[in-house]
């Protein structure tokens, strides 16, 4: 799931390697920090949090086959 959220957010950023992402695993859910750099924000959450609801809905369907609940939560520095 973790390298499932760098690439798409990877894919929207300007600085992609200041991007920094860390998975924190509970026994029923999962938890995906994704922290970029300060003039990206703006580019992850989207027009309306566009962005970051497709990349929410992915992660949802994708976790289904896991059994587990994802959050994702987009940390500013």
């Amino acid at each position: 799931m973790k390298d499932l959220v760098e690439i798409m957010a990877k894919a929207l950023v300007d600085n992609p390697d200041q991007l920094e992402v860390s998975e924190i695993a509970g026994s029923d859910t999962l938890v995906i920090e994704l922290r970029p750099a300060k003039e990206d924000i703006g580019k992850i959450i989207g027009k309306k949090g566009r962005n970051v609801q497709a990349m929410r809905t992915i992660l949802n369907g994708a976790s289904r086959r896991l059994r587990k609940h994802v959050v994702l939560e987009i940390i500013d520095r």
